[in-house]
């Protein structure tokens, strides 16, 4: 079933059960984590092709965080029972399940490398390169807050205000 959701728009919420899984068509979605103490840290930003959450793909664990449109947004939902029964009368797709995985991977080492690669500045360019890759025609901080952006790249949200007002 193909679902539109519009900026702002919930997909799934952290603790929800594993009901669903999700093969996002369109747009983009952050997700956040709420803490114990109260803290709310963006860790992660879906894009189109990914199938989420990424946890359960060979098995159902209850979401690890609250995914919300950035923009709007298309995903297929399938139902979690369906896609487990799926995968265990066709076991060549755990194939596939690997591939998804392994493009996520890929990700979160590039993520790593543009996190290490050395100022905010760069950071921040190298982020803004990435995301225009799906988003174009946004501008990034209509997408997500300062807090959001440096929580991404590894600074203090005052240090994305000064990048901006030097126009990086």
């Amino acid at each position: 079933m193909l679902m539109k959701l519009h900026r702002g728009e919930i997909l799934f919420r952290q603790g929800d059960s594993g009901t669903y899984l999700y093969r996002v068509v369109s747009g983009l979605f952050k997700v956040t984590r709420l803490h114990e103490n109260g803290n709310v840290v963006l860790f992660n930003i879906l894009y189109p092709g990914e199938m989420v959450p990424h946890h359960s793909l060979i098995s159902a664990k209850d979401c690890h965080g609250t995914a919300t449109a950035m923009m709007t947004s298309e995903v297929e939902r399938i139902l979690a029972e369906e896609w487990y029964a799926d995968l265990e009368q066709h076991p060549e797709k755990a194939l596939d399940v690997a591939r998804l995985l392994q493009e996520k991977l890929r990700f979160m080492q590039q993520r790593v490398d543009h996190l290490t690669i050395g100022s905010p500045a760069e950071r921040l360019q190298l982020f803004k390169q990435w995301l225009g890759s799906y988003a174009e025609e946004e501008v990034l901080t209509d997408l997500l807050t300062q807090e959001e952006i440096g929580q991404f790249i590894g600074v203090r949200r005052e240090t994305v205000n000064r990048l901006a007002k030097q126009g990086i």
